[in-house]
């Protein structure tokens, strides 16, 4: 069996167990379903991000993208997988996370295996949303309403920090060494542009539109940051 068949299983298990936690939380310790589906986008969002380093071929990262694809769809169908599905509102959320991921994959593929096409995408929404949502329930500060329903001032700039401070951590860790006002203008675009489509998208579309949006943001800023 190759290297790359044995890591995609290793991965897939990976994933079985971040789900079976979360039902285990949910039904054992009634932790609410909005805390256990964060856990869950924070997990599945760390787990992927070892991808490029296990998976060496965009097809295995289909198949796994797909297969997950399917099972949550099946639990959304037969009402399975509560401590993910069990919210008021709806949400395509955890269909539309697995095409994120692929997309962000075929991109680090198609920019000569450039890490950052991949990981600060990833890592924006799987930090940067959560941090959002969670403060601005715990402080909704500045209240306003998009197509998307009912956003918080507090939520959107926490978001916009979070992850213009991911782009120049990210940019630092691997080795940039331009002006600083370029890198701070590439962070604050792409802060600015992954908050603005979070605070209009809906249902659950943010899991793809904040990634691509990241994505928007990196070839607008390739120069900025010397991509």
């Amino acid at each position: 069996m190759s290297k790359d068949i044995t890591n995609t299983l290793i991965l897939a298990g990976a994933f079985l167990l971040l789900f079976a936690l979360a039902e285990l939380l949910y039904h054992l310790f009634k932790v609410k379903a909005e805390y256990t589906r964060k856990l869950v986008h924070l997990g599945t969002g760390l787990l992927a991000l070892l991808f490029p380093l296990m998976l060496g071929n965009h097809w295995l990262v289909l198949l796994l993208c797909a297969t997950f694809a399917v099972i949550l769809t099946a639990s959304l169908k037969w009402k399975l997988l509560p401590s993910i599905n069990a919210i008021e509102r709806q949400s395509v959320g955890s269909l539309a996370y697995p095409l994120a991921v692929y997309t962000c994959y075929l991109a680090y593929d198609h920019y000569g295996g450039r890490f950052i096409y991949y990981y600060l995408p990833v890592i924006i929404l799987a930090v940067c949303d959560p941090a959002a949502a969670l403060t601005g329930r715990k402080w909704p500060l500045g209240r306003y309403t998009t197509g998307a329903g009912s956003k918080t001032l507090m939520g959107s700039l926490v978001f916009c920090i979070c992850a213009a401070l991911l782009v120049i951590s990210f940019a630092l860790v691997t080795g940039f060494d331009g002006s600083p006002a370029l890198l701070l203008g590439a962070a604050l675009l792409i802060g600015l542009l992954s908050s603005a489509v979070e605070a209009f998208s809906k249902k659950g579309w943010d899991n793809l539109t904040i990634p691509l949006s990241v994505l928007l943001g990196l070839v607008l800023s390739g120069n900025m940051l010397g991509l």
